[in-house]
């Protein structure tokens, strides 16, 4: 007697594991190109290589995809420039790191996307998207207050505006510049380290000026 073998669950998992990855990646680049507002879920499906009915069977609904999508765009960011904050030992050093790194990881279009939601959303607290754009950006403008405070502390920060201010300063000039200088490598990671040193008061070797 034959009996049929079912597809094994880990295989299925995986698979699912894989649409979905495509699906949010595909999400992340769309956001960043078109907004929220102007996001079609269908050419979300397609452009990743999937029917809209597979991307539903992963996502309710665009609200879902897109909190979704940027939770995974967050956490690559924290791979692959947040490993690199944390290996530098000093403040100053640090802040740089992000700068560097931020740039680097912006070259991806679908990496923009975090800015691109909070310059739509604009504080809009009262949508769950608004929302969770603006708690990822207050917890990278708190740990970055953190790091000038303990700058300032050992001296390689001059004093100034209040930490949290420069904080904001900080974090608002590495994105403009990220995003003026897109497709401007190599100069896009020199120019954001530059413009993230001059708010702090240092040049880029660390020096007070």
């Amino acid at each position: 007697m034959h009996v049929r073998k079912e597809p094994s669950r880990p295989r299925q998992a995986e698979r699912s594991a894989q649409s979905r990855n495509a699906l949010l990646e595909s999400a992340a680049r769309g956001l960043s190109r078109y907004g929220y507002g102007n996001l079609v879920l269908a050419q979300v499906a397609a452009d990743a290589g999937y029917t809209r009915g597979a991307l539903y069977h992963q996502f309710k609904g665009k609200e879902e995809l897109t909190l979704a999508a940027l939770e995974w765009v967050l956490a690559a960011w924290e791979r692959e420039v947040g490993v690199l904050v944390e290996r530098e030992p000093e403040p100053v050093g640090a802040l740089l790191a992000m700068a560097r790194g931020h740039a680097v990881f912006c070259r991806r279009d679908l990496a923009r996307m975090a800015i691109a939601l909070r310059l739509e959303f604009g504080g809009r607290g009262d949508h769950p998207v608004g929302r969770a754009v603006e708690a990822a950006y207050a917890l990278l403008v708190a740990d970055c207050e953190r790091r000038i405070e303990a700058g300032r502390a050992s001296g390689a920060i001059p004093p100034g505006p209040p930490a949290q201010v420069l904080a904001v300063a900080f974090v608002g000039a590495l994105e403009g510049a990220v995003v003026s200088l897109a497709g401007r490598e190599p100069y896009d990671e020199v120019l954001a380290e530059r413009a993230a040193a001059g708010v702090l008061g240092i040049d880029p070797t660390g020096e007070r000026r």
